[in-house]
């Protein structure tokens, strides 16, 4: 009687089962960083989205009346801001958040409301709604 060499089909079994383990964690943990990223990206859009209204705002005296995210443009005298106004990036709907883009308002010509949610925590600011003035974003 010859030996025969090979797995067992448990052994099979057992390496599958861990394969599949190491994979959905895998999974997970990307995920996890693509909410991440996304945060970071808002973030980062409502600081230049400040910076370009900051100097619109030096040049004209007061801020533009409406934003278009995505495809608009701050502007003012011939001097181009920023020349595409980043949009929210997708999917929109991180956590809490509702599936919409940016939202600007300007109650008077000093100030501005900028709204944008955030899936998780990004640096000091919480998971969920959040106001960018031009006091700062809180």
């Amino acid at each position: 009687m010859r030996k025969q060499r090979g797995f067992t089909l448990i052994e099979l079994l057992v390496v599958i089962a861990i394969i599949g383990l190491l994979s959905t964690l895998a999974v997970v943990a990307l995920n996890n960083a693509r909410q991440k990223s996304r945060d970071a990206r808002r973030v980062s859009d409502i600081k230049q989205i400040q910076t370009a209204l900051e100097l619109y705002y030096n040049d004209a005296g007061a801020y533009p009346a409406d934003l278009t995210f995505g495809t608009g443009s701050v502007s003012y005298g011939g001097t181009t801001y920023t020349s595409i106004l980043p949009s929210n990036p997708s999917p929109w709907n991180d956590g809490s958040c509702p599936n919409s883009d940016y939202d600007y308002s300007q109650a008077d010509s000093t100030t501005y409301s900028l709204t944008f949610c955030l899936g998780g925590a990004a640096g000091d600011l919480t998971s969920g709604t959040h106001t960018a003035t031009p006091l700062g974003a809180k």
